[in-house]
């Protein structure tokens, strides 16, 4: 599963081979279908799944402490520069890249994809709403950090620069800086009130 991650990561879901995933994890043959019954497809599911969980347990890192969530929001998108720049813009979300790849062609894989996405949502959406924010905004604000940090990431990979990342973690924290300030803003409160 961890060679098939990788390999899916970087070349796609559709553009890696099962020979390719094989001699990755130098593998037996016969031990894909033994584990994997259902071949590629259920190891691709299985892959997300892992990945999901992966990067739940570090959104749940960053994000299940006593500091305040806008400081939290800071570390974690610091954090993914950090990483990106580490990985000279290789790695980034273990899922995004398949989820895209798979959202109109295979229902098995864009269904674990949503699972995972679903996860790490409402990991931010309970840190946000443990802060104060009623549910409704706390849902929307998570939903908002998740969308910034994957446009950002792709952005990033795109341009091969942190920036996007680091703009997007600014972002994201002015917005939780001014949803705590007056937690009616999605009912009409405004700038000053």
């Amino acid at each position: 599963m961890a060679a098939a991650g990788r390999l899916f990561r970087h070349g796609g879901y559709a553009g890696t081979g099962i020979k390719a995933i094989l001699t990755e994890s130098a593998a037996p043959y016969g031990s894909l279908y033994h584990f994997f019954p259902g071949g590629k497809q259920q190891l691709g599911v299985a892959t997300l799944a892992a990945g999901g969980e992966m990067y739940r347990d570090l959104v749940v890192e960053h994000f299940d402490n006593e500091r305040p969530v806008v400081e939290c929001v800071q570390h974690f998108f610091a954090g993914a520069a950090a990483l990106l720049e580490a990985t000279d813009f290789e790695d980034a979300c273990p899922v995004a890249t398949i989820a895209l790849e798979v959202a109109n062609t295979n229902a098995a894989m864009r269904e674990a994809s949503a699972v995972a996405f679903g996860s790490w949502i409402n990991v931010l959406e309970q840190r946000v709403a443990r802060d104060g924010l009623p549910t409704d905004d706390a849902h929307r604000i998570a939903v908002q950090l998740f969308c910034a940090i994957e446009g950002a990431f792709l952005l990033a990979r795109t341009l091969r620069s942190t920036a996007p990342v680091l703009l997007a973690g600014e972002g994201v924290a002015e917005s939780l800086t001014a949803a705590f300030s007056c937690p009616v803003r999605a009912t009409g409160c405004q700038s000053g009130a």
